[in-house]
């Protein structure tokens, strides 16, 4: 994506199904590289690959991207590439996971069988082809706010569950199947599980809605993309744009999406504006109500305390005499 309003911060949205044969290692490698170019955000280290959102100074991330793909392991890793007024994230966590997407499917390597790859246009171009379903393997959330005119969706909380409702699919085995997820990574493991299943014409839109709206204008993606940043949702479709969220309070149609002010629900709501202000912040009258709901500013987004926050912390949870040299002398007990 062009910085075509010269917004200082990029963020990035990346994956790669690679093997790392020492993850903790690497992970504190990691962390300490992002400590020191002033990298924020989310990043899964694990066994099968790495996974991140991250925003930092354009020059900063242009380094991250360096050094993510110096490592002969990651060289292929793709990024997609948005910019932003300020930082997208306020902390930095680069943690171990056993998956990279929590998916129950850790049998499968995208490496090994996936389904076909297809580009931005080439998706475009099949998509409404009469032999063709559209699959969103995303959870309700991500979907009820925006997903492609005529998609197939599940009913789904989280990615886990995404196995068992493939029963629900067998009725189309007979058909191109084309899934698409917000940035790729899901689709390599649902792709990979519907062949497992018997599908056997399976594709994926390679690098998912984000990619999608980058490289092709969003046509066709009705509503807005959920993201998993301080930004929470993003604009796609610059061709044909609609809205087919609604306000959870008043049923008006609305894509503002919100945090419940109410921090024992904190759940992410499409809540319009009047609701907002009128609720304060909350979904419902009885999380207005609630005795440690947060004050509202109008936004719908709680920014998580930072006082004391150390970058440092989790940095390394086993003695290492090499990484605390490389902290300019910070000492082993503030890094924990």
């Amino acid at each position: 994506m062009e910085n075509t309003q010269n917004k200082p911060y990029s963020v990035l949205l990346y994956y790669c199904y690679a093997q790392i044969e020492n993850p903790e290692e690497y992970r504190e490698e990691h962390h300490l590289f992002c400590v020191e170019n002033n990298i924020r955000g989310r990043i899964i280290i694990s066994d099968e690959g790495l996974n991140g959102t991250v925003s930092g100074l354009i020059e900063d991330c242009e380094k991250y991207m360096a050094y993510v793909k110096s490592d002969p392991r990651f060289a292929k890793t793709e990024f997609k590439i948005d910019y932003h007024d300020t930082h997208t994230f306020a902390k930095i966590h680069v943690r171990y996971k056993p998956e990279i997407v929590h998916s129950s499917l850790r049998h499968l390597d995208p490496n090994v069988k996936t389904g076909k790859h297809l580009e931005p246009e080439e998706f475009k171009k099949m998509k409404d082809q009469e032999d063709v379903v559209i699959l969103d393997v995303r959870s309700n959330y991500e979907h009820e706010l925006g997903r492609f005119k005529n998609a197939i969706t599940l009913d789904i909380d989280n990615f886990r569950d995404f196995p068992e409702k493939v029963k629900e699919l067998e009725h189309l085995k007979n058909k191109k199947v084309l899934t698409y997820c917000t940035g790729g990574i899901k689709c390599e493991k649902a792709s990979a599980f519907l062949l497992e299943q018997g599908f056997e014409d399976v594709y994926q839109l390679h690098g998912g809605i984000i990619k999608y709206g980058m490289e092709a204008g969003g046509e066709d993606f009705e509503g807005k993309c959920y993201v998993f940043d301080n930004r929470i949702a993003v604009d796609v479709n610059k061709v044909n744009p609609t809205i087919i969220s609604t306000c959870h309070v008043c049923g008006t149609a609305s894509d503002r999406m919100v945090n419940c002010a109410n921090p024992s629900c904190n759940e992410h709501l499409a809540i319009c504006e009047k609701c907002g202000w009128e609720l304060e912040g909350a979904c419902s009258v009885e999380c207005k109500e609630h005795p440690e709901k947060r004050p509202y500013d109008g936004t719908g987004y709680y920014q998580k305390n930072t006082n004391g926050y150390n970058p440092y912390k989790g940095l390394h949870r086993k003695p290492n005499k090499d990484l605390i040299q490389k902290l300019h002398g910070e000492s082993a007990n503030s890094c924990v």
